[in-house]
């Protein structure tokens, strides 16, 4: 097998971040003006979702902190739709793994699958809440800001999808995805935020480097223009892999603490879910692994060509399926051509190529995109790029006695 030398890259991304977010929060919470309105005694409800956003145990914390300040009893409520399994105590089982429990946090967390109808959109579409959110003397959403793996639009991933599909649990996420989320997302939210208490938000922009860039704290009315602001400076700066047309993509792991699909589509193609043109077209896709926080989700593992045993084996079926039914994708769960080890896969996807032509682009995964391992071949263009450095000499690629990448 002739496969191509490798040499490592770094692409070079801006820097700028807050140093120190849970002291920023604080700060700019009490330059709001919004706890100052909370009444001692308030039961306030705060999201908690299930995506691995940098800091977010010390910003939760600290929110909590301020909360409590003011005399009011907050508890947290997992807010991510049908992840989990759908299930009460998956969703305690997700947040946990993020570092969020009753015991670091100091409040209950009250975790339910149940909801509330709030309303319907003009198309029909039902507008959920979870109960113990919407019971509430009020609601504190917190999530972050960025480009979505189902669809593009003024809004995606945020404050508007936190309210409609996070605090919709496993209803809300099924009728959403079955009508549209592009479509019905800002409708729902704008119903739950007529019928619920909703406080405030807290909207949180990372940098490259998943690092905390920015935060706002915006009245719920202001929700969707929140939203949109902070998803165009996300568009400025979301970071990609530097080459649009290449022959294999190795991705080292994939899972849901990197996406909501296991892989970014905006990174591996969006086409792979939704068709289209290709671009960027990366004709053969391998993933190595799932990470141990995805706790055996393999959401997106369709989106693979080739995988390994030791990936699939780690599949637990029941909230991945789960998972790809309540979000109307179950192309996207189906499990890929499985060879027993890395190398297998890498003898398979170059088997088309001519020995040593093979263009390779080897990632951590799609969310860690900083330091990468590109073919000796595509080496030169990338010296001509002022975005990227070449940070190592080409060398082979090596295996472990068990086949797999070192």
């Amino acid at each position: 097998m002739n496969i191509p030398r490798m040499v490592k890259i770094r692409q070079l991304f801006n820097h700028d971040r807050i140093e120190n977010p849970a002291a920023e929060l604080s700060r700019r919470l009490t330059q709001s003006g919004f706890l100052e309105k909370i009444k001692p005694g308030s039961r306030i409800a705060v999201t908690a979702g299930s995506r691995g956003i940098n800091s977010i145990p010390s910003l939760l914390k600290t929110l909590i902190d301020e909360l409590r300040h003011t005399g009011a009893n907050p508890f947290i409520v997992p807010a991510m739709g049908s992840h989990g399994g759908g299930t009460a105590e998956g969703q305690l089982e997700m947040l946990d793994g993020l570092g969020i429990s009753e015991a670091t946090m100091g409040v209950p967390i009250i975790s339910s699958i149940e909801t509330v109808e709030l309303g319907k959109t003009a198309s029909g579409t039902i507008s959920y809440m979870d109960r113990n959110a919407y019971e509430s003397d009020g609601i504190v959403i917190m999530n972050r800001i960025k480009i979505h793996t189902a669809f593009h639009g003024e809004v995606e991933s945020g404050l508007c999808k936190m309210i409609a599909v996070g605090l919709g649990k496993r209803d809300g996420a099924a009728t959403l995805h079955r009508h549209g989320l592009g479509n019905e997302i800002v409708e729902c939210s704008r119903i739950a935020r007529q019928k619920a208490t909703i406080l405030f938000g807290i909207g949180i922009l990372e940098n490259a480097f998943d690092e905390i860039l920015d935060l706002e704290i915006v009245e719920a009315q202001d929700f969707e223009k929140a939203d949109n602001k902070l998803l165009e400076r996300c568009r400025e700066i979301v970071p990609r892999v530097p080459f649009n047309s290449f022959d294999i993509l190795i991705v080292d792991e994939m899972g849901k603490n990197i996406s909501g699909t296991g892989m970014d589509t905006n990174i591996i193609g969006f086409w792979r879910r939704f068709g289209g043109e290709k671009i960027p077209d990366y004709r053969t896709l391998i993933v190595r692994d799932l990470t141990p926080e995805s706790h055996g989700n393999a959401m997106g593992i369709g989106f693979a060509d080739l995988t390994t045993r030791r990936l699939v084996d780690k599949i637990d079926f029941k909230p991945t399926y789960m998972n790809g039914i309540a979000s109307a994708t179950w192309a996207i769960v189906r499990i890929p051509i499985t060879l027993d080890n890395d190398r297998e896969c890498l003898r398979v996807a170059l088997e088309e190529h001519e020995p040593g032509e093979a263009r390779i682009i080897r990632i951590k995964n799609t969310l860690e995109l900083e330091e990468l391992y590109i073919s000796e071949n595509i080496a030169e263009a990338a010296k001509k790029r002022t975005d990227l450095e070449i940070i190592g000499s080409a060398e082979d690629m090596k295996f472990d006695d068990n086949g797999n990448i070192i």
